[in-house]
């Protein structure tokens, strides 16, 4: 147990693969020391913020102009943001005025050595602002995040979490509200997680909003991996995105579950879900499930889910050409993952994030 906290998920559809088992454990893990995070951090320009345990490395981040503090923010999304927002002690806000622009990434690195650490963050973005923000989780603890994300009109931020665990557990709750014209993208990368759970709320609260959450999870093992996301579509001419991928390999478990929902007001709203599964042996198990809840008569709305395994003649026809059966079904299962991956905008942060799901590719298959 953790500050007198019992970490059991609801019992509801929406939690119904989440596992928190391990959570107990884990928070009670004993700390340890930092590993070396530096081969981390891309080479781009921009604020660094490097967080060990729930607190600050001061020497090793450079702030700029986002400020350093736990967000005060009260949600009842779900009991792990409560708890983030009860119990942080760390986190970060960021306030950009109209038509300002960073002249990089916010680079945001945690390290959970063992417990559990909350942390609680705010992004405001005034009129016609830029940003983005590459988060990195890593180490064996527990890494318990909130966002939150509020776009004036023509705001844009791009948003890029890799998790990269070690046998650890991670929970990330983003709620962003978008504003006209304003454009929110987030793309998850999920490895190394004894138990994870990604949730993004969207709410498209102006018209001509664009709200994109996806990703892919890669998992092996014995690990239980889910994510959970809402497009919620408030005014008329709204567009969302919801791309996820998740590779599933030994006993392990993927989950996904994508919901569009349409009110009466959000006509001509386009809203797309995609969500594909793959299974590397058939002692996995991948679950997939898209809903639609529509309440406008003019909306161009549509999702889609499959899961199977590696096309047989695709790896043979590699095989034929003197390709070994590995390095084929490491080549398909990147061209798989790609399609959520290659949606980041910026090139070293696509490339980062390509060369962490290939290392987890080399080992896994």
């Amino acid at each position: 147990m953790t500050q007198g906290l019992v970490f059991d998920a609801p019992r509801t559809e929406d939690w119904r693969w989440f596992d928190a088992a391990p959570l107990d454990a884990i928070a009670a893990s004993p700390r340890g020391s930092a590993p070396d995070v530096a081969h981390l951090w891309l080479d781009l320009p921009g604020p660094r913020l490097l967080f060990v345990d729930g607190a600050l490395d001061a020497q090793a981040s450079a702030p700029g102009p986002v400020e350093i503090s736990a967000a005060p923010i009260k949600t009842r999304a779900n009991p792990y943001s409560e708890a983030a927002c009860a119990g942080a002690e760390a986190g970060y806000v960021l306030y950009l005025k109209a038509r300002a622009a960073l002249d990089g990434p916010i680079q945001v690195i945690h390290v959970t050595t063992g417990g559990v650490a909350h942390l609680s963050n705010k992004i405001v973005m005034m009129a016609d602002s830029v940003a983005s923000l590459v988060e990195t989780h890593v180490g064996p603890g527990w890494s318990n995040a909130n966002l939150w994300v509020e776009l004036a009109e023509g705001a844009r931020l791009m948003r890029a979490v890799r998790i990269l665990k070690q046998d650890g557990a991670h929970t990330d709750y983003a709620a962003a509200t978008i504003g006209k014209a304003a454009s929110f993208t987030s793309t998850a990368l999920v490895t190394g997680c004894r138990t994870a759970r990604i949730e993004a709320q969207m709410i498209l609260a102006g018209e001509g909003a664009y709200g994109e959450a996806g990703g892919a999870l890669l998992t092996r093992g014995g690990e239980t991996v889910d994510s959970a996301t809402v497009a919620d579509h408030a005014l008329p001419e709204g567009t969302s995105r919801q791309i996820w991928r998740a590779v599933a390999a030994d006993t392990s478990t993927a989950s996904i579950a994508s919901r569009a929902e349409v009110r009466r007001d959000a006509q001509k709203t386009d809203g797309e879900q995609s969500l594909r599964g793959l299974l590397l042996k058939r002692t996995a198990t991948v679950n997939l499930k898209p809903e639609l809840e529509i309440f406008a008569d003019d909306v161009k709305c549509a999702h889609g889910a499959t899961v199977g395994e590696l096309d047989a003649r695709a790896l043979f026809y590699l095989q034929s050409r003197g390709i070994p059966e590995a390095q084929a079904k490491a080549l398909l299962t990147r061209a798989f993952v790609a399609d959520a991956i290659d949606r980041i905008g910026e090139d070293a942060v696509r490339e980062a994030f390509a060369a962490d799901a290939d290392a987890w590719l080399e080992a896994a298959l």
